[in-house]
């Protein structure tokens, strides 16, 4: 079964509060899982951010808005029980519990009264939280920047894409310095190196690259090939990195040989850029702020 949506929880969340008794948030997510049966691996999932479990996540907003129905009540920090409302609700044995069934308690409407009053969007009444609205509306904005940075990098000479790598690679962490890597370039066209950079500040090692701007398939052959450049320079790392993608094949190939070869592909090299503010600006920055429990904990 997969992970139910915020509003689906709602119903099971008021039932295993319906004997009265006081539990945490975490108990209750328990009996949920166990409720729906979720697998370890479902449990785990985690939003776009990584930083907090879908699950996790979809439990405390439908606890959220069954607190504004006044359905729930939370007697001290993290714990939570069902009020007489909410008993009522069980006794009248609704199929679903969702923000529509929610718009008949006056101090839900209350709430969205005010949101609405603040100029602020109401609570959602698709199947997302708003934390899950908001990352996958970042995540759709980070995309179509991915696919545009990326034309805008074919569009460019080979020499500045040569440049570009090691500038990406310089800010990742190797290389020490731009003046440092620099001077690793000019080796175009010579036995399939395009490039050296320290793997460290202090060139304990070197990693051979290969750039190469390419519209279709790298295959196997063009890998083979940076392969057998290495082992001419008796090295054992190289990163090819192209704009187009790699076949299978050459994956496969990669994956299998002794020397390590890092494959980037187009897509990749864009996703990377972003994560290291190459070739990007920053636009606007929104924050999600969270209550600081321990500054409310009292001794």
């Amino acid at each position: 079964m997969s992970i139910p949506d915020f509003q689906s929880l709602m119903l099971s969340l008021l039932e295993a509060s319906g004997d009265g008794s006081v539990r945490t948030l975490t108990e209750l997510r328990e009996i949920l899982a166990e409720r729906f049966e979720l697998t370890p691996e479902e449990l785990q999932e985690l939003l776009p951010s990584g930083k907090q479990p879908v699950f996790t996540n979809r439990v405390a907003w439908a606890s959220v808005y069954l607190q504004k129905a006044g359905l729930l009540d939370r007697p001290k920090r993290g714990h939570y029980r069902i009020t007489d409302e909410g008993i009522a609700v069980l006794k009248e044995k609704p199929q679903r519990i969702d923000i529509k069934y929610l718009q008949k308690f006056a101090q839900f409407e209350e709430f969205r009264k005010k949101t609405k009053q603040e100029k602020k969007p109401k609570p959602p009444i698709g199947p997302e939280t708003p934390e899950e609205a908001l990352e996958h509306a970042y995540q759709q904005l980070r995309d179509s920047l991915a696919h545009e940075l990326l034309d805008q990098v074919k569009s460019c000479s080979p020499q500045f894409f040569e440049r570009l790598v090691i500038q990406l690679l310089v800010k990742m962490g190797y290389g020490g310095s731009i003046r440092d890597a620099g001077m690793a370039i000019g080796h175009a066209g010579d036995e399939g190196i395009d490039g050296i950079i320290k793997e460290d500040r202090l060139g304990l090692d070197v990693i051979y690259l290969q750039a190469k701007k390419w519209e279709g398939t790298v295959g196997r052959p063009e890998i083979q090939k940076f392969v057998g450049a290495l082992h001419g320079k008796h090295a054992r790392k190289g990163v090819f990195i192209t704009t187009g993608t790699f076949s299978q094949g050459g994956r496969e190939y990669a994956v299998g040989i002794d020397s390590k070869v890092v494959l980037i592909d187009g897509e990749q090299l864009a996703e990377l850029m972003i994560d290291f503010d190459l070739g990007v600006a920053n636009h606007g920055t929104y924050e999600v702020k969270r209550i600081d429990s321990d500054f409310f904990a009292e001794e």
